[in-house]
């Protein structure tokens, strides 16, 4: 059965942080949809500047967690930001943990994660400006490339793309991991 994966995004997001994990997930024979908050082109941004569009696939209104096998939040500030201040971004992150599907957040991505209030006790990375942040959570910070945790993939940056990617997809292939809700 083909994989069907769920990248959760809005304007802001860091266009390698989406596009290189959706290339690698389609590569991989994984459905990639883009879930946003409003219909239509969401911007990406890169070296500081409004870079390329994306479609929505689907809004958060239009699907629940239980319509996919993972959840992929990119990174970026605007993107992560803007997320965990909308309470059906936050709920439908929550689903993934309840339902013990795999969840991957790189860079500024646990901001989400934060304030889904889902890291507590996680061993996780992140960029590390919100190293702090996750630490008050109650995660278990650690500098490295990729930090995986029964199902929670964390990365800290685009220079660290190919090992998230890898992990990525791994963590979806294995599917339901039991441990993983909260």
């Amino acid at each position: 059965m083909k994989k069907r994966v769920a990248m959760l995004a809005t304007n802001g997001f860091e266009k390698s942080e989406l596009n290189s994990p959706k290339e690698a997930m389609e590569k991989e024979g994984f459905q990639v949809d883009i879930v946003s908050l409003e219909k239509g082109k969401i911007k990406g941004w890169s070296d500081g500047n409004w870079s390329g569009e994306v479609d929505v696939t689907y809004t958060l209104n239009e699907v629940t967690a239980k319509d996919y096998n993972g959840l992929v939040i990119p990174g970026g500030v605007i993107n992560p930001d803007k997320l965990r201040t909308d309470d059906n971004a936050l709920q439908f992150v929550r689903d993934f943990f309840k339902q013990g599907k795999p969840v991957a957040a790189i860079c500024h991505a646990p901001w989400v994660l934060i304030s889904a209030n889902v890291v507590d006790g996680r061993k996780m990375t992140s960029y590390h400006s919100i190293k702090d942040d996750l630490i008050n959570a109650g995660a278990l910070w650690e500098d490295s490339e990729v930090v995986v945790d029964q199902g929670l993939v964390t990365s800290r940056s685009p220079k660290d793309l190919d090992a998230y990617n890898a992990k990525v997809i791994e963590e979806i292939k294995e599917g339901v991991h039991e441990m993983q809700g909260v």
